[in-house]
């Protein structure tokens, strides 16, 4: 039993520190990046099911349902890279049939490019297996801190790097010497993948700072100033002080979607705790409040929201020809409706549809939404949409029932994840930068996971995994 907890916990560690990892290399963002965190992924996962080959000793069992929407997905990417016969190709996707017809294909496939396909077939799988992992490792009070203290270890770094870059005026960044512009960026290439970045590590840092407040009976302005004091500057600073540092970063990022993601997302998700959460402590209030005075109006104003700001009030539908990208790719959706052209296939069949004189090549649409649809059709992304919405269920659900904090902070933290990521992706693309997709698996795992833990006494569960 011993040993079976010691081979638990290193399988655990690893996890933690292959999170910690992830950003560092342009966010994963880069082939030989995303490639090697794959196989991290895949070996933990063996070792996993290895160790734990039952489906119940795996510890899966409670969130069956949602591995079996996972496994529909991936059945329907898989389809969309297997050479089929021609009608059945023709049968599924016509518009894939003309075009193979049109060459004189020797194979057909679902696929307009199953080379890219095949790669985004890949990180599906990985993401799979991430969930898998989380699932079965993080069973334990002390393991859900522990993870959300290694999100918010890697988005204070980012931020700090992506800080001090700007503050001494370096001119090419220590990591790959990539230039350094006037923007925040830590280890990211694309600003407002570091933005979509800190947002979700302040995420898991906001729920760890609400699983720390207790509860208070206290209404005098006094003692409202007391624990307004406290919750500053008690024992749980160094949490408060990590948050400070990533919204500085956030700031600096200049990313006007980042930005406003992130603050109407603590509001957002504040009001539903209000509603949700009983017995709730006055120090639920006082700290979103905070996160406001002190952040946005105090702390930011010397950081450069000013700079935001302009951005957002310069920017003008002239300027902007995202709507124009927008109207120019729904076309595709009308010709590959039921699977989709193929993950990841969208920058070599968007050319062929460009009709606007946008004057710019797009490896991805500003807006997820639309690029799942087009790239895995109505059926894949159903299963998609369908998972991110029973996750909001499974994190409003603790809100609501689980009493204990930890629970209660996570539930916050992961249903803050998800208005956030839910609101960025309708102008953006958080998805497709590999750490960002991967740390909201990591959220959508650990929403199903605070609702099943069961609490006893020595704080473990009866399982061992």
């Amino acid at each position: 039993m011993i040993s079976d907890q010691q081979d638990s916990n290193k399988r655990f560690y690893y996890l933690l520190v292959m999170l910690f990892l992830l950003p560092i290399p342009l966010g994963a963002n880069i082939p030989w990046a995303w490639s090697f965190f794959e196989m991290a992924i895949f070996i933990l996962t063996a070792f996993v099911v290895i160790k734990n080959w039952k489906i119940d000793k795996l510890g899966i069992t409670n969130y069956i349902s949602a591995v079996y929407f996972w496994l529909a997905l991936i059945a329907i990417c898989a389809i969309q890279i297997i050479p089929l016969p021609n009608f059945v190709v023709a049968l599924l996707s016509p518009t894939s049939f003309d075009l193979y017809q049109s060459v004189s294909a020797k194979s057909y496939f679902i696929s307009v490019d199953p080379g890219q396909s095949t790669i985004s077939f890949i990180k599906l799988l990985s993401f799979f297996c991430l969930f898998i992992c989380v699932l079965s490792l993080i069973n334990t009070e002390k393991r859900i801190r522990m993870l959300l203290l290694t999100i918010v270890a890697a988005g204070t770094v980012q931020a700090l790097y992506g800080g001090l870059e700007m503050l001494f005026g370096f001119s090419s960044s220590l990591i790959f010497e990539l230039p350094v512009e006037e923007f925040a960026t830590g280890s990211f290439v694309d600003k407002n993948h570091y933005a979509n970045f800190l947002m979700l590590s302040l995420a898991a840092g906001v729920g760890l700072f609400v699983a720390s407040l207790e509860k208070s009976s206290t209404s005098t302005p006094n003692d409202l100033m007391q624990k307004f004091a406290n919750i500053q500057f008690n024992s749980k600073a160094i949490i408060r002080i990590c948050i400070a540092i990533m919204v500085i970063g956030l700031i600096m990022s200049r990313s006007k979607i980042g930005n406003a993601v992130f603050f109407a997302a603590m509001a957002i998700v504040g009001a539903v705790a209000f509603v949700l959460i009983k017995n709730r402590s006055q120090g639920l209030t006082i700290m979103v409040i905070s996160i406001f005075i002190i952040d946005l109006l105090i702390v930011s104003a010397y950081f450069g929201i000013e700079r935001v700001n302009d951005r957002l009030t310069q920017t003008s539908l002239v300027q902007d020809t995202t709507d124009e990208f927008v109207q120019d790719a729904y076309p595709i959706i009308s010709d590959f409706p039921i699977l989709g052209s193929g993950g990841g296939s969208f920058h070599s069949t968007f050319p062929s549809y460009q009709q606007s004189e946008v004057g710019a090549f797009y490896d991805f649409m500003y807006n997820d939404y639309l690029q799942f649809l087009i790239e895995y059709g109505v059926v894949g992304s159903f299963i998609l949409f369908s998972i991110f919405v029973f996750c909001i269920y499974k994190s409003m659900r603790a809100m609501t029932r689980r009493r204990n904090s930890i629970f209660k902070g996570s539930a916050f933290a992961c249903l803050m994840v998800f208005i956030g990521m839910g609101l960025h992706m309708t102008v953006g693309f958080p998805l497709q930068s590999y750490v960002n997709a991967s740390y909201f698996v990591v959220f959508l795992a650990l929403s199903m996971v605070i609702n099943s833990i069961k609490l006893r006494r020595t704080g473990k569960r009866s399982r061992t995994v």
